[in-house]
């Protein structure tokens, strides 16, 4: 009762704001605020909304990313006493944000809405480059490997993905999430040989699990594991045979799903993000 009580208190006497950020993740040490002044979107943000609030202002996000993922529909939440307009929470805060993080959309929203607990989906795409030699007009912003792909057979092994599976073989040691059982409502494979998206829509995600299907499915590719060792990959629920965890610079949040009644939108991913 206690601890109703106090939320009660604090509800009415502050307003609830929800966000959507995007950002390159290449000088940042991942979203999560760190000790010992690391460089961290959190960070970054909220610095810049307690400027403009005049109080310290805490956030809390859809989804952490690590060092080096992006996101071009990250959402969190913050509640403050300050009584600003919409944009001071848009181009006021973008003013005190580093170039490589901007706030494109604020909203007041329910002092119940939670940007993590109420998502019921998440996506994902990874980008990937397949060519002799890397470009570095992408450097940071592609994920490269050098061998020649097949599409097709890329396709298949990603359709899979798709129902509830234990995701396992495609989790981090350092994870922390309570089950490897997650949802994957669609896996779709985009592009050419030569520059293709892998776009993930799911429940939930463990941790490094989509840079760890596509280092997969880059094994499929390029003719080192069949569709059917993909298969058989899944099936053994460990990491001990699956292939090495493909680089964080082609990964990117691009969209968290919630409930209609909230008014928290989810955008398509920007035309530009090959």
């Amino acid at each position: 009762m206690q601890s109703f009580m106090v939320q009660e208190t604090v509800s009415q006497s502050t307003r609830r704001w929800a966000l959507m950020i995007s950002y390159n993740g290449q000088g940042f040490c991942g979203w999560q605020k760190q000790a010992g002044g690391v460089a961290t979107v959190q960070q970054a943000l909220e610095h810049a909304l307690s400027g403009i609030a005049g109080e310290p202002i805490r956030t809390i996000v859809a989804g952490r990313t690590d060092t080096g993922v992006h996101a071009t529909a990250q959402v969190v939440h913050f509640d403050t006493s300050a009584k600003r307009p919409t944009q001071a929470w848009i181009r006021g805060v973008n003013a005190h944000l580093p170039q490589d993080v901007a706030v494109w959309h604020a909203q007041p929203v329910d002092a119940r809405f939670h940007a993590r607990f109420d998502a019921f989906g998440r996506r994902y795409r990874y980008v990937l480059q397949s060519s002799a030699v890397r470009s570095p007009l992408l450097a940071g912003k592609v994920g490269w490997v050098c061998r020649k792909l097949d599409l097709d057979k890329m396709r298949e092994a990603a359709a899979l993905l798709v129902g509830e599976h234990d995701f396992s073989s495609f989790r981090a040691a350092e994870c922390q999430a309570k089950s490897p059982i997650k949802t994957i409502y669609s896996a779709e494979l985009k592009g050419s040989p030569s520059l293709m998206t892998l776009d993930l829509h799911g429940n939930a995600f463990l941790h490094h699990m989509v840079r760890n299907i596509m280092g997969a499915l880059v094994y499929v590719g390029d003719g080192r594991l069949s569709v059917q060792d993909f298969a058989g990959l899944m099936e053994m629920r460990s990491r001990l045979h699956a292939p090495p965890t493909l680089m964080p610079d082609g990964l990117y949040l691009t969209g968290v799903d919630y409930p209609p009644e909230w008014g928290v939108l989810t955008p398509e991913p920007p035309e530009w993000l090959w």
